[in-house]
């Protein structure tokens, strides 16, 4: 067992696609790049934002998912560490809160729609103890498209997923989604002037 799996860590930190390197941007969401990595255990260190927030290790899925929130919407997820397996709180029920991410979380099926920008959870499986997460681009009453760093060598940076509706639940027909987790902007106080002077201040910062 210890042969097979140093066989697998070696083989899958091997770049098989002559026609990227590691590194490469190969797409772009919203502005956010998403690079080309090669074999999925392969990194390049650790990736800081400028006042040293921790993104991930480059260029994992995670890295992209954290690095989207962060360069998107500021978010800083109150745990930064763990694999793409431990995004999913597996103790929480459909719609509750993910305090270590900062996002609600929606099981995969939900009564709440999948929307883009949503952060997809899939389950660890025999070739990928870890897991994996990416980011839904866009949604419709049929399918979702994602975009995910990381995926192989050959891999796509984009990917469309079947989407159910049915008996009130919404189902991402896929294998090993455990759900969705979304950002939601921090609500902004009434502002003691406003409170004054009579007139009710409340926005939501986007």
């Amino acid at each position: 067992m210890g042969l097979v799996y140093c066989a697998y860590s070696l083989i899958t930190r091997i770049n098989f696609n002559s026609h990227h390197q590691v590194g490469e941007v190969i797409d772009t969401l919203n502005g956010v790049n998403i690079y080309y990595n090669g074999g999925v255990n392969t990194h390049s260190g650790r990736n800081l934002s400028i006042d040293g927030y921790n993104l991930g290790i480059q260029y994992q899925c995670v890295e992209f998912v954290k690095r989207y929130f962060y360069q998107r919407y500021q978010h800083k997820m109150p745990d930064a560490l763990g694999h793409a397996r431990d995004f999913f709180d597996n103790k929480l029920s459909d719609g509750m809160w993910n305090e270590k991410r900062a996002m609600r979380q929606y099981t995969n099926a939900s009564q709440t729609k999948p929307m883009q920008d949503d952060l997809l959870v899939f389950s660890p499986w025999i070739f990928n103890p870890y897991g994996h997460v990416a980011i839904i681009a866009s949604v419709t009453d049929s399918s979702i498209e994602i975009a995910q760093q990381n995926p192989g060598p050959f891999g796509p940076s984009r990917e469309r997923l079947a989407l159910i509706q049915q008996n009130g639940l919404w189902y991402i027909d896929a294998p090993r989604v455990k759900g969705w987790l979304r950002w939601q902007a921090p609500e902004i106080t009434a502002s003691p002037i406003a409170e004054s002077a009579n007139t009710p201040f409340t926005s939501k910062v986007h």
